[in-house]
């Protein structure tokens, strides 16, 4: 699995207080350049900057954080994500050379947004993200994926871009409120390369499990990228924090691929004879799927 750092993004400190200075000369792109390069150490294999809507200082400071990341971890691929499509495109003339393809992160399936924004991926030559966020918002199934997958490739390839460039992103809703959306995810990522051949995914992993208690927030993001994998997720949006998650991202836990994997084949396990972390793992896979009620205390019960 390739990760996508995420914690470079405006809500957090590292970013987030740039925003108040004018005067790029105040900025201090220290904090920025120590969390590329843990982030980095941490084994992610893009960094995602993340400036929300950049309504403000938006073309001044996406070429400067641009700049000083790669000042920091030269060759290392960027994301660039904001809503502000003039940010992207101040950010895209900076880029430098990196050892895989940049991506903009990303285009909605909206034609007043692909109109504008798939003609900057073909001028600067990156790959983006093709999320899946469509007229009406979020798709209600994965046949409503796919239709929104079909116009915005059909589009993208008309311009140009071969399928190899793009990464679609279905959208990953919070388990404790959309469970049924996450079956839809999983149907969609199966039928993808029919649809598209060649292309590749991605996901905002977190978002499972934004709602449930910071304890659980972990287990429910690598169970749910186990399960996406094996039905041929390529990356995910990712916490570098996660040590676990990049351990298992990274092929050191195959055992706990393997338990899903095998839930996933309808082997149902001896949950009394499994150890506690992996009775945790095969309750969280229980969770998801829909067959336990979502609580707070799935792994107490």
């Amino acid at each position: 699995m390739i990760l996508f750092g995420e914690s470079l993004n405006v809500i957090s400190n590292v970013i987030g207080k740039q925003f108040k200075e004018a005067d790029p000369a105040k900025r201090d792109p220290v904090p920025i350049q120590e969390e590329c390069v843990s982030q980095k150490e941490l084994g992610m294999d893009y960094i995602d900057i993340n400036l929300g809507p950049a309504k403000k200082f938006g073309t001044e400071l996406m070429p400067w954080v641009v700049n000083v990341v790669q000042e920091a971890v030269p060759g290392m691929p960027l994301l660039l994500d904001t809503s502000n499509i003039d940010a992207i495109e101040a950010g895209l003339k900076v880029l430098k050379p990196a050892d895989q393809p940049h991506i903009i992160n990303s285009i909605m399936a909206r034609p007043e947004r692909y109109e504008k924004m798939v003609p900057l991926a073909v001028e600067y030559d990156v790959d983006f993200v093709a999320l899946l966020w469509g007229p009406d918002g979020l798709p209600r199934d994965e046949n409503e994926r796919a239709a929104l997958a079909v116009e915005l490739l059909y589009f993208a390839n008309e311009a140009g871009i071969a399928n190899e460039r793009m990464w679609v992103d279905g959208l990953v809703t919070p388990v404790n409120i959309q469970q049924q959306q996450l079956m839809s995810l999983l149907n969609f990522q199966m039928m993808l390369d029919d649809i598209a051949p060649g292309v590749k995914s991605t996901c905002g992993l977190s978002n499972i499990s934004n709602g449930p208690p910071e304890h659980l927030r972990g287990i429910l993001n690598q169970t749910y990228m186990i399960m996406l994998e094996r039905y041929g997720m390529k990356s995910c949006i990712f916490d570098p924090l996660d040590k676990q998650g990049t351990a298992i991202a990274k092929g050191e836990r195959q055992d706990i691929v393997d338990l899903i994997n095998g839930m996933m084949d309808g082997n149902e396990p001896d949950i009394a004879s499994l150890d506690k972390e992996m009775q945790d793992y095969a309750k969280t896979y229980k969770v998801i799927m829909g067959e336990t009620l979502y609580s707070d205390s799935w792994l107490e019960i």
